[in-house]
């Protein structure tokens, strides 16, 4: 599937035009810019872009290839654009992303991407800033930049409330859930991993636009790039400082466990210490030896009284010390 939209003299002009059209708006009219909007291109697709914009044949070999790091190489005409749009974490804890590649010339941008991405955020943005659509293509890539970075943004704020619940529940009161805890961590940190190799690297990409990289940026909208170039330093910021806190749950899991490993051995070897006592002395009385009160009640009495008495001074002495 494929949306096209065109722009002239800094007002919309038409939309859902074919892509052989493409060609014969630009040549009409120097103040016309395009944006052709892919879902699942195939190679055909991207030739068909290739005739009509001149895309160099490197950047149409990256398109078609899936994986792509985060970057933004710069060819003769055009620029070959990868970022990567987050769409939350999954109900496994999975964080999803998605692939988006964009061909940025002077007066025309082509994004591709598969049918999860939500494109109508990118609308909704230009729609919304359309009085600076006088700045052409440039534009174009803000609206598109500025939705992934939104989109990453409330991830990581999700993230950072899913540690605060993982840190609440460290010291819930009779329910450790050790495993869970791990579990639950172990997901985030491979989030926020997937994260800092996704999505932190655009920072780089919109620097290079702001900084030279790209000539078409005019000054009426460089600040709407550093606007992004500062969320994703915020993102990178952020990814970095909540991974150590995970590193710390991780941490602080493991030691309770220990220290909860700790306090049931203490009880154990507690309760073994009382249990030894009367089994010491009834092996005592049960000798084949004569002693007082051999045979008769008061023998009973006394080895009785000696196991309470002694059971009851081991159990304050350990009560004492905390290992009960």
């Amino acid at each position: 599937m494929v949306v096209t939209r065109a722009w002239r003299n800094g007002s919309a002009a038409e939309r859902d035009f074919p892509v052989d059209r493409v060609s014969d708006l630009l040549e009409r009219d120097d103040d016309t810019f395009v944006w052709v909007d892919h879902t699942e291109p195939g190679p055909e697709d991207l030739r068909h872009v290739e005739d009509e914009l001149g895309i160099h044949a490197l950047a149409l070999e990256d398109a078609l290839e899936p994986g792509q790091r985060p970057k933004l190489d710069r060819y003769r005409q055009s620029l070959f654009l990868v970022v990567y749009d987050v769409d939350g974490i999954d109900d496994d804890g999975e964080l999803v992303t998605h692939e988006v590649k964009a061909f940025v010339s002077r007066r025309a941008l082509v994004t591709m991407h598969g049918p999860d991405v939500d494109m109508a955020a990118v609308e909704r943005r230009l729609d919304a800033n359309a009085d600076v659509c006088d700045h052409g293509v440039p534009w174009l890539v803000w609206g598109l930049l500025d939705a992934v970075v939104d989109h990453a943004t409330v991830t990581v704020e999700d993230i950072e409330a899913r540690i605060e619940a993982l840190e609440d529940d460290l010291f819930e009161h009779g329910n450790p859930r050790e495993q869970q805890i791990q579990r639950r961590s172990f997901r985030l940190r491979k989030a926020l991993g997937v994260l800092r190799r996704q999505v932190v690297p655009t920072r780089d990409s919109v620097a290079s636009f702001l900084h030279g990289d790209a000539e078409s940026i005019q000054d009426g909208i460089r600040p709407y790039f550093r606007d992004v170039e500062d969320h994703l330093v915020s993102v990178a910021d952020s990814v970095d400082q909540l991974r150590d806190a995970v590193s710390s749950v991780l941490d602080t899991n493991l030691n309770l466990a220990s220290n909860r490993q700790n306090t049931v051995m203490k009880k154990v070897t507690s309760w073994a210490a009382i249990i030894a006592i009367p089994t010491a002395i009834t092996g005592f009385f049960g000798q084949n030896v004569t002693f007082p009160g051999e045979g008769h009640w008061s023998g009973l009495a006394a080895s009785v009284s000696l196991i309470l008495a002694t059971s009851l001074v081991l159990y304050r002495v350990f009560k004492t010390k905390d290992w009960l």
